[in-house]
């Protein structure tokens, strides 16, 4: 490895090193509690440096919600390489993004201050723009699987993709707003799961009616 590849290198592990430090105060601390003197210390570096990579604690806090969501696009991009049915997949998505909050709460909890205040966070337009793509890309599995539903005849084609498709995400988020913090831990994942599995039964239920409706309508 030549001198300027280590140097690379180093620079790519010392970005790495401040941005792992960085979501662990996050979580631990929230937004507003953490200072950039605070992720220099934990990452056993000047505060100087922190400014070589970052311009901000904003935009630290930018990367490391996109560093996650990535993850978790990666991670669900797996569910559609199956051979399954449109009711099938939305169930499994639903349980998959669950389970991925579940499994790193605080994560939940970053991007719900993100949603709800993010007047409160300085974020370059940029910023906020690269955040909401990521997540448009989160809603956009959910419009696949309606268009799948769509094309094999699951799901009524009169339904309006891009309403029903921020419902899920909605109803998802509602719910784990709901239990992920409240309640005995080792049951929250039970009460999670037990509810979606309820509302999605009623949902998808309303979509068939409306098919029943609609054959209905033509036959006459």
């Amino acid at each position: 490895m030549g001198l300027l590849e280590r140097r690379e290198k180093e620079k790519d592990n010392r970005r790495k090193l401040i941005l792992k430090s960085a979501r662990t105060l996050f979580f631990a601390r929230g937004f507003k509690n953490v200072t950039v003197d605070r992720i220099a210390k934990l990452s056993e570096l000047g505060k100087g440096s922190i400014y070589l990579y970052f311009n901000s604690k904003e935009e630290i806090y930018a990367q490391v919600l996109l560093n996650d969501i990535d993850k978790f696009h990666q991670q669900a991009f797996s569910l559609f390489q199956k051979n399954k049915a449109a009711v099938d997949s939305l169930f499994e998505f639903s349980y998959f993004y669950a389970d991925f909050f579940l499994n790193d709460p605080e994560l939940f909890r970053i991007l719900m201050t993100f949603m709800l205040h993010t007047d409160q966070m300085n974020l370059s337009a940029e910023q906020y723009k690269d955040i909401i793509v990521a997540m448009r890309k989160t809603i956009d599995l959910i419009s696949n699987i309606f268009q799948f539903g769509i094309d094999s005849n699951e799901f009524p084609s009169s339904i309006n993709i891009k309403y029903n498709q921020f419902a899920i995400w909605g109803m998802l988020n509602g719910i784990i707003s709901l239990h992920i913090f409240s309640g005995a831990e080792n049951k929250r994942r039970e009460r999670i799961r037990s509810t979606i599995k309820s509302t999605l039964e009623i949902f998808i239920k309303g979509l068939e009616k409306d098919n029943e409706y609609l054959s209905l309508n033509i036959k006459k």
